[in-house]
Protein backbone atom coordinates (compact mmCIF):
# COMPACT_ATOMS: atom_id res chain seq x y z
CA UNK A 1 0.00 0.00 0.00
CA UNK A 2 1.16 3.23 -0.83
CA UNK A 3 2.71 6.07 1.35
CA UNK A 4 -0.07 9.12 1.84
CA UNK A 5 1.83 12.67 2.27
CA UNK A 6 0.23 15.68 2.49
CA UNK A 7 2.06 18.63 2.08
CA UNK A 8 0.34 22.17 3.76
CA UNK A 9 1.88 24.98 1.57
CA UNK A 10 2.68 25.59 -1.81
CA UNK A 11 6.28 28.15 -0.83
CA UNK A 12 9.45 26.92 -1.78
CA UNK A 13 9.85 24.61 0.87
CA UNK A 14 6.60 22.67 0.19
CA UNK A 15 7.07 22.63 -4.14
CA UNK A 16 10.64 21.52 -2.96
CA UNK A 17 9.32 18.55 -0.20
CA UNK A 18 6.35 17.44 -3.05
CA UNK A 19 9.32 17.17 -5.78
CA UNK A 20 11.58 15.02 -3.60
CA UNK A 21 9.27 12.61 -2.32
CA UNK A 22 8.11 12.26 -5.92
CA UNK A 23 11.82 11.62 -7.04
CA UNK A 24 12.21 9.18 -3.88
CA UNK A 25 9.14 7.38 -3.81
CA UNK A 26 6.99 7.14 -7.35
CA UNK A 27 3.77 5.10 -5.80
CA UNK A 28 3.35 7.67 -3.03
CA UNK A 29 0.37 10.06 -3.01
CA UNK A 30 1.01 13.17 -2.74
CA UNK A 31 -1.07 16.20 -1.72
CA UNK A 32 -0.44 19.84 -1.60
CA UNK A 33 -2.72 21.91 0.36
CA UNK A 34 -2.40 25.60 0.04
CA UNK A 35 -4.65 28.77 0.39
CA UNK A 36 -3.02 30.54 -2.25
CA UNK A 37 -5.03 30.56 -5.99
CA UNK A 38 -2.49 29.80 -7.47
CA UNK A 39 0.49 27.24 -7.91
CA UNK A 40 4.23 28.22 -7.21
CA UNK A 41 5.96 31.75 -7.90
CA UNK A 42 9.43 33.18 -7.42
CA UNK A 43 9.29 35.28 -4.88
CA UNK A 44 12.41 37.08 -5.57
CA UNK A 45 11.35 38.22 -8.82
CA UNK A 46 7.87 39.53 -7.49
CA UNK A 47 9.87 42.64 -6.49
CA UNK A 48 11.21 43.82 -9.95
CA UNK A 49 7.32 42.77 -10.59
CA UNK A 50 6.48 45.14 -8.49
CA UNK A 51 9.11 47.98 -9.34
CA UNK A 52 7.79 47.52 -12.89
CA UNK A 53 10.70 46.00 -14.42
CA UNK A 54 9.10 42.73 -15.51
CA UNK A 55 6.31 41.28 -17.03
CA UNK A 56 3.87 39.08 -15.15
CA UNK A 57 5.40 35.47 -17.44
CA UNK A 58 9.18 34.82 -15.91
CA UNK A 59 7.39 35.13 -12.12
CA UNK A 60 5.80 31.56 -12.43
CA UNK A 61 7.98 28.72 -11.39
CA UNK A 62 5.05 25.85 -11.65
CA UNK A 63 1.94 25.97 -13.68
CA UNK A 64 -0.59 23.69 -12.27
CA UNK A 65 0.42 20.74 -15.38
CA UNK A 66 3.50 20.36 -13.45
CA UNK A 67 1.59 18.62 -10.51
CA UNK A 68 -0.37 16.56 -12.37
CA UNK A 69 2.56 15.47 -14.49
CA UNK A 70 4.12 14.41 -11.67
CA UNK A 71 0.91 12.80 -9.99
CA UNK A 72 1.06 15.46 -7.17
CA UNK A 73 -2.63 16.44 -6.28
CA UNK A 74 -2.51 20.25 -5.91
CA UNK A 75 -5.73 21.87 -3.81
CA UNK A 76 -5.59 25.33 -4.40
CA UNK A 77 -7.69 27.53 -2.49
CA UNK A 78 -8.09 25.57 0.29
CA UNK A 79 -7.89 26.35 3.81
CA UNK A 80 -6.52 24.29 6.77
CA UNK A 81 -9.04 24.72 10.00
CA UNK A 82 -7.38 22.09 12.36
CA UNK A 83 -4.72 18.76 12.72
CA UNK A 84 -5.46 15.94 14.24
CA UNK A 85 -2.63 14.38 14.85
CA UNK A 86 -3.68 11.03 16.87
CA UNK A 87 -6.55 10.52 14.07
CA UNK A 88 -3.69 11.78 11.36
CA UNK A 89 -6.06 13.76 9.74
CA UNK A 90 -5.92 17.43 8.00
CA UNK A 91 -9.84 19.59 8.37
CA UNK A 92 -9.98 22.35 6.09
CA UNK A 93 -12.48 25.34 6.03
CA UNK A 94 -14.50 23.87 2.93
CA UNK A 95 -12.52 21.31 0.93
CA UNK A 96 -13.13 18.15 3.35
CA UNK A 97 -10.22 16.16 5.66
CA UNK A 98 -7.16 14.61 4.24
CA UNK A 99 -5.67 11.60 5.81
CA UNK A 100 -1.55 11.46 6.09
CA UNK A 101 0.81 8.75 6.87
CA UNK A 102 3.23 11.60 6.69
CA UNK A 103 2.49 15.60 6.81
CA UNK A 104 4.89 18.64 6.31
CA UNK A 105 3.50 22.15 7.44
CA UNK A 106 5.20 24.69 5.03
CA UNK A 107 2.72 27.46 5.59
CA UNK A 108 5.30 30.36 6.05
CA UNK A 109 3.93 33.70 7.56
CA UNK A 110 1.89 36.88 7.16
CA UNK A 111 3.39 40.09 7.52
CA UNK A 112 2.97 41.84 10.66
CA UNK A 113 0.07 44.85 10.89
CA UNK A 114 1.64 47.92 12.89
CA UNK A 115 -0.05 48.65 16.06
CA UNK A 116 -0.91 52.07 15.15
CA UNK A 117 -4.37 53.51 14.28
CA UNK A 118 -5.30 53.58 10.58
CA UNK A 119 -2.43 50.83 9.81
CA UNK A 120 -5.41 49.03 7.74
CA UNK A 121 -6.63 52.16 6.16
CA UNK A 122 -6.55 52.14 1.67
CA UNK A 123 -3.18 52.15 0.36
CA UNK A 124 -1.33 50.97 3.00
CA UNK A 125 0.49 47.78 1.85
CA UNK A 126 2.36 44.71 2.68
CA UNK A 127 4.50 42.63 0.31
CA UNK A 128 4.50 38.88 0.76
CA UNK A 129 2.00 37.11 -1.86
CA UNK A 130 1.75 37.91 -5.61
CA UNK A 131 -1.31 39.32 -5.19
CA UNK A 132 0.53 41.61 -2.65
CA UNK A 133 2.92 42.48 -5.81
CA UNK A 134 0.28 42.99 -8.13
CA UNK A 135 -1.70 45.63 -5.79
CA UNK A 136 2.05 47.28 -4.97
CA UNK A 137 2.66 47.86 -8.34
CA UNK A 138 -0.77 49.02 -9.89
CA UNK A 139 -0.95 51.31 -6.69
CA UNK A 140 2.85 53.00 -6.49
CA UNK A 141 2.49 53.57 -10.91
CA UNK A 142 0.06 56.18 -9.73
CA UNK A 143 1.21 57.19 -6.58
CA UNK A 144 3.04 60.76 -5.94
CA UNK A 145 4.43 60.52 -2.77
CA UNK A 146 5.49 57.36 -0.47
CA UNK A 147 6.08 56.41 3.22
CA UNK A 148 8.09 53.40 3.83
CA UNK A 149 7.74 51.13 7.51
CA UNK A 150 10.47 48.56 8.22
CA UNK A 151 14.16 48.95 8.23
CA UNK A 152 15.52 45.42 7.24
CA UNK A 153 15.56 43.17 4.39
CA UNK A 154 12.03 43.13 3.70
CA UNK A 155 11.52 46.55 4.15
CA UNK A 156 14.21 47.82 1.89
CA UNK A 157 12.27 46.16 -1.36
CA UNK A 158 9.40 48.53 -0.63
CA UNK A 159 11.92 51.41 -0.67
CA UNK A 160 13.47 49.92 -4.01
CA UNK A 161 10.04 49.85 -5.48
CA UNK A 162 9.22 53.17 -4.55
CA UNK A 163 12.41 54.21 -5.93
CA UNK A 164 11.99 52.92 -9.65
CA UNK A 165 7.91 53.77 -10.15
CA UNK A 166 9.34 57.67 -9.13
CA UNK A 167 7.64 57.52 -5.60
CA UNK A 168 8.90 60.38 -3.58
CA UNK A 169 9.02 58.39 -0.48
CA UNK A 170 10.26 59.10 2.78
CA UNK A 171 12.24 55.94 4.74
CA UNK A 172 11.02 55.94 8.91
CA UNK A 173 13.50 54.30 10.65
CA UNK A 174 13.21 53.26 14.58
CA UNK A 175 17.08 53.49 15.12
CA UNK A 176 20.17 55.91 13.47
CA UNK A 177 20.95 53.32 10.21
CA UNK A 178 19.25 51.25 8.26
CA UNK A 179 19.41 47.25 9.41
CA UNK A 180 20.92 48.13 12.88
CA UNK A 181 21.24 45.04 14.13
CA UNK A 182 23.85 43.67 11.54
CA UNK A 183 25.24 47.21 9.86
CA UNK A 184 27.31 49.50 11.56
CA UNK A 185 26.98 53.62 10.72
CA UNK A 186 30.10 52.80 8.40
CA UNK A 187 28.43 50.37 5.96
CA UNK A 188 24.65 51.73 6.62
CA UNK A 189 25.67 55.02 5.15
CA UNK A 190 26.52 53.33 1.61
CA UNK A 191 22.40 52.43 1.96
CA UNK A 192 21.52 55.67 2.73
CA UNK A 193 23.31 57.12 -0.07
CA UNK A 194 21.54 54.89 -2.64
CA UNK A 195 18.32 54.97 -1.09
CA UNK A 196 18.86 58.82 -1.62
CA UNK A 197 19.97 58.44 -5.33
CA UNK A 198 17.33 56.51 -6.12
CA UNK A 199 14.63 59.16 -4.41
CA UNK A 200 14.28 57.99 -1.12
CA UNK A 201 14.92 59.91 1.77
CA UNK A 202 16.00 57.87 4.93
CA UNK A 203 14.52 59.33 8.39
CA UNK A 204 16.40 58.39 11.44
CA UNK A 205 15.07 57.82 15.23
CA UNK A 206 11.77 58.05 13.60
CA UNK A 207 8.95 55.50 13.11
CA UNK A 208 5.07 55.34 13.02
CA UNK A 209 3.04 57.01 15.85
CA UNK A 210 -0.64 57.13 13.48
CA UNK A 211 -1.14 57.12 9.81
CA UNK A 212 -3.23 60.16 8.92
CA UNK A 213 -6.52 59.31 6.64
CA UNK A 214 -9.35 61.28 4.36
CA UNK A 215 -13.05 60.99 4.88
CA UNK A 216 -12.81 58.18 2.06
CA UNK A 217 -10.61 55.99 5.16
CA UNK A 218 -7.91 56.00 2.30
CA UNK A 219 -4.54 56.84 3.70
CA UNK A 220 -2.65 60.15 3.27
CA UNK A 221 0.27 60.09 5.48
CA UNK A 222 2.16 59.39 8.97
CA UNK A 223 2.60 61.29 12.20
CA UNK A 224 5.75 59.94 13.98
CA UNK A 225 6.36 59.92 17.39
CA UNK A 226 8.12 63.01 17.49
CA UNK A 227 5.15 64.63 15.76
CA UNK A 228 6.75 64.75 12.41
CA UNK A 229 4.39 64.66 10.04
CA UNK A 230 5.31 63.14 6.16
CA UNK A 231 2.58 62.97 3.00
CA UNK A 232 2.30 59.59 1.58
CA UNK A 233 -0.83 57.87 -0.71
CA UNK A 234 1.50 54.98 -0.71
CA UNK A 235 2.55 53.25 2.03
CA UNK A 236 4.56 49.84 2.65
CA UNK A 237 5.16 48.20 5.62
CA UNK A 238 7.49 45.43 6.25
CA UNK A 239 8.47 44.41 10.23
CA UNK A 240 8.59 41.48 10.28
CA UNK A 241 5.62 37.55 10.27
CA UNK A 242 3.61 36.23 11.92
CA UNK A 243 3.59 32.63 11.62
CA UNK A 244 0.54 30.79 10.29
CA UNK A 245 0.49 28.18 13.22
CA UNK A 246 -3.20 29.00 14.24
CA UNK A 247 -4.54 25.66 12.72
CA UNK A 248 -2.37 24.01 14.99
CA UNK A 249 -3.37 25.23 18.36
CA UNK A 250 -4.92 22.10 19.58
CA UNK A 251 -2.56 19.47 17.76
CA UNK A 252 0.02 18.69 19.92
CA UNK A 253 3.11 19.93 18.12
CA UNK A 254 5.53 22.51 19.52
CA UNK A 255 5.51 25.96 19.10
CA UNK A 256 8.12 28.72 19.69
CA UNK A 257 7.27 31.92 17.55
CA UNK A 258 7.10 29.25 14.89
CA UNK A 259 7.21 25.58 14.68
CA UNK A 260 9.95 23.94 16.44
CA UNK A 261 11.59 20.92 14.51
CA UNK A 262 15.23 19.26 14.71
CA UNK A 263 18.17 18.84 12.39
CA UNK A 264 15.77 16.74 10.45
CA UNK A 265 13.56 18.74 9.82
CA UNK A 266 10.85 16.51 12.52
CA UNK A 267 7.99 17.98 14.55
CA UNK A 268 7.83 16.44 18.60
CA UNK A 269 4.28 14.77 16.78
CA UNK A 270 4.87 11.69 15.48
CA UNK A 271 5.34 11.95 11.47
CA UNK A 272 5.24 15.40 11.22
CA UNK A 273 7.57 17.52 9.49
CA UNK A 274 7.94 21.08 9.15
CA UNK A 275 9.88 23.46 6.80
CA UNK A 276 10.46 27.09 5.55
CA UNK A 277 9.75 30.37 7.52
CA UNK A 278 7.79 28.69 10.03
CA UNK A 279 10.55 26.57 11.24
CA UNK A 280 12.83 27.04 14.81
CA UNK A 281 15.05 24.41 13.69
CA UNK A 282 17.86 22.95 15.33
CA UNK A 283 20.81 24.65 13.84
CA UNK A 284 24.11 22.18 13.56
CA UNK A 285 26.49 24.91 13.01
CA UNK A 286 25.44 27.11 15.59
CA UNK A 287 24.46 23.72 18.20
CA UNK A 288 21.35 26.17 18.92
CA UNK A 289 17.72 26.51 17.32
CA UNK A 290 17.40 29.24 15.04
CA UNK A 291 15.44 30.68 12.24
CA UNK A 292 16.12 31.96 8.80
CA UNK A 293 13.82 32.64 6.42
CA UNK A 294 15.82 32.52 3.06
CA UNK A 295 15.07 31.21 -0.45
CA UNK A 296 17.75 29.01 -0.54
CA UNK A 297 17.57 27.69 2.79
CA UNK A 298 13.19 26.62 2.18
CA UNK A 299 14.13 25.13 -0.59
CA UNK A 300 16.90 23.14 0.82
CA UNK A 301 14.75 22.38 4.32
CA UNK A 302 11.99 21.27 2.02
CA UNK A 303 13.98 18.95 0.25
CA UNK A 304 15.36 17.42 3.57
CA UNK A 305 12.00 17.12 4.97
CA UNK A 306 10.79 14.87 1.61
CA UNK A 307 13.80 12.91 1.76
CA UNK A 308 12.98 12.35 5.18
CA UNK A 309 9.62 11.82 5.21
CA UNK A 310 10.13 8.91 2.52
CA UNK A 311 13.32 7.45 4.36
CA UNK A 312 11.08 7.23 7.70
CA UNK A 313 8.03 5.46 5.82
CA UNK A 314 10.19 2.76 4.27
CA UNK A 315 11.98 2.55 7.62
CA UNK A 316 8.70 1.63 9.34
CA UNK A 317 7.50 -0.31 6.77
CA UNK A 318 10.48 -2.64 6.82
CA UNK A 319 10.24 -2.41 10.80
CA UNK A 320 6.53 -3.82 10.91
CA UNK A 321 8.08 -6.85 8.06
CA UNK A 322 10.74 -7.87 9.72
CA UNK A 323 10.05 -6.33 13.58
CA UNK A 324 14.02 -4.53 14.02
CA UNK A 325 15.32 -1.74 13.59
CA UNK A 326 16.78 -0.47 10.85
CA UNK A 327 18.57 2.81 9.79
CA UNK A 328 16.60 4.95 7.98
CA UNK A 329 19.21 7.14 6.51
CA UNK A 330 17.80 10.30 8.09
CA UNK A 331 19.36 13.46 6.67
CA UNK A 332 20.30 16.55 8.09
CA UNK A 333 19.45 19.92 7.31
CA UNK A 334 23.02 21.46 7.29
CA UNK A 335 23.02 25.07 5.53
CA UNK A 336 24.55 28.40 5.54
CA UNK A 337 22.19 30.82 4.50
CA UNK A 338 22.59 34.18 2.27
CA UNK A 339 20.11 36.72 1.19
CA UNK A 340 21.17 39.43 -1.72
CA UNK A 341 19.90 42.44 -2.50
CA UNK A 342 20.34 43.60 -6.28
CA UNK A 343 18.59 46.96 -6.29
CA UNK A 344 21.48 49.56 -6.52
CA UNK A 345 24.55 49.81 -8.66
CA UNK A 346 26.33 47.94 -6.09
CA UNK A 347 25.39 44.20 -4.92
CA UNK A 348 24.62 43.82 -1.40
CA UNK A 349 24.53 40.21 0.16
CA UNK A 350 24.20 39.10 3.96
CA UNK A 351 25.46 35.25 4.92
CA UNK A 352 25.06 33.05 7.75
CA UNK A 353 23.70 35.01 10.75
CA UNK A 354 24.69 38.44 11.17
CA UNK A 355 23.04 39.87 13.53
CA UNK A 356 24.10 37.11 16.52
CA UNK A 357 27.52 37.85 16.77
CA UNK A 358 29.40 38.39 19.65
CA UNK A 359 32.48 39.98 18.04
CA UNK A 360 33.26 42.19 15.06
CA UNK A 361 35.59 42.78 12.21
CA UNK A 362 34.85 45.74 9.60
CA UNK A 363 36.49 47.76 6.95
CA UNK A 364 35.49 49.95 4.52
CA UNK A 365 37.32 49.79 1.25
CA UNK A 366 35.77 52.39 -1.06
CA UNK A 367 32.41 54.41 -1.04
CA UNK A 368 30.53 51.23 -2.43
CA UNK A 369 32.87 48.45 -1.17
CA UNK A 370 32.25 47.46 2.82
CA UNK A 371 32.51 44.21 4.76
CA UNK A 372 31.70 42.97 7.94
CA UNK A 373 32.34 39.84 9.65
CA UNK A 374 29.85 38.54 12.55
CA UNK A 375 32.23 35.95 15.12
CA UNK A 376 30.67 34.13 18.09
CA UNK A 377 33.06 32.16 20.40
CA UNK A 378 35.68 32.77 18.16
CA UNK A 379 33.89 31.38 15.31
CA UNK A 380 32.57 33.05 12.18
CA UNK A 381 28.84 32.90 12.33
CA UNK A 382 27.82 35.42 10.11
CA UNK A 383 28.59 38.56 7.97
CA UNK A 384 27.42 41.55 4.91
CA UNK A 385 29.32 42.26 2.20
CA UNK A 386 28.66 45.14 -0.26
CA UNK A 387 30.07 45.40 -3.81
CA UNK A 388 32.00 42.61 -3.35
CA UNK A 389 31.04 39.41 -2.96
CA UNK A 390 33.72 37.12 -4.18
CA UNK A 391 34.91 36.08 -0.33
CA UNK A 392 31.57 34.89 0.22
CA UNK A 393 32.04 31.46 -0.26
CA UNK A 394 35.63 31.99 1.46
CA UNK A 395 33.41 33.01 4.48
CA UNK A 396 30.67 30.01 4.14
CA UNK A 397 33.42 27.69 3.84
CA UNK A 398 34.46 29.01 7.89
CA UNK A 399 31.03 28.93 8.71
CA UNK A 400 31.04 24.90 8.18
CA UNK A 401 34.24 23.67 9.44
CA UNK A 402 33.20 26.10 12.48
CA UNK A 403 36.89 27.10 12.94
CA UNK A 404 37.99 29.84 15.46
CA UNK A 405 39.39 32.11 13.87
CA UNK A 406 38.97 35.76 15.60
CA UNK A 407 41.78 35.96 16.34
CA UNK A 408 43.35 36.25 12.63
CA UNK A 409 40.50 39.26 11.80
CA UNK A 410 43.44 40.73 9.47
CA UNK A 411 43.82 38.65 6.91
CA UNK A 412 39.96 37.76 6.73
CA UNK A 413 39.52 41.67 6.29
CA UNK A 414 42.48 41.77 3.61
CA UNK A 415 40.67 42.26 -0.09
CA UNK A 416 41.22 39.31 -1.17
CA UNK A 417 40.80 36.89 1.43
CA UNK A 418 43.31 33.85 1.06
CA UNK A 419 42.73 30.59 3.77
CA UNK A 420 45.80 29.26 2.70
CA UNK A 421 47.18 32.16 4.46
CA UNK A 422 44.85 32.26 7.23
CA UNK A 423 46.17 28.92 7.53
CA UNK A 424 49.73 29.17 7.59
CA UNK A 425 49.07 32.03 10.21
CA UNK A 426 47.37 29.78 12.57
CA UNK A 427 50.42 27.31 12.26
CA UNK A 428 53.24 30.14 13.11
CA UNK A 429 50.90 31.22 16.50
CA UNK A 430 50.70 27.42 17.69
CA UNK A 431 54.46 26.97 17.38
Amino acid sequence: MSASHVIIGDGIAGSSAAETIREQDPDADVTVITEEGEALYNRILIKEFAKGKLPEAPISIHEEDWYAERDIDLALDTVVTSVDTDEKTVHTHESGTYDYDKLLVATGGTPTQLPVDNSDADGVHHFWTFQDARAIREHADDADTGIVVGAGLLGIDLAAICGAQDVEAHYLMRGNRWWRYALSLDGAEIIHDALEDHGVTPVFDSGVDHFTTDDDGVVTGAVDPNGDEYDGDFVGVAIGLNFNTEFLADSGIELDDGIVVDEYMQTNAEDVYAAGDITRFYDTILGEHTQNGAWGSAKEQGAVAGQNMVADTVASETQRADGEAVDDGAEEFRWVPSYSITHFDFPFLSFGHPTIGDDHAERKYSDTEWRRIAFKDGKVVGGVLIGDLAPQSKFKQLIREEREVADQKEVLLEQTVDLEKLDDTAEVESE
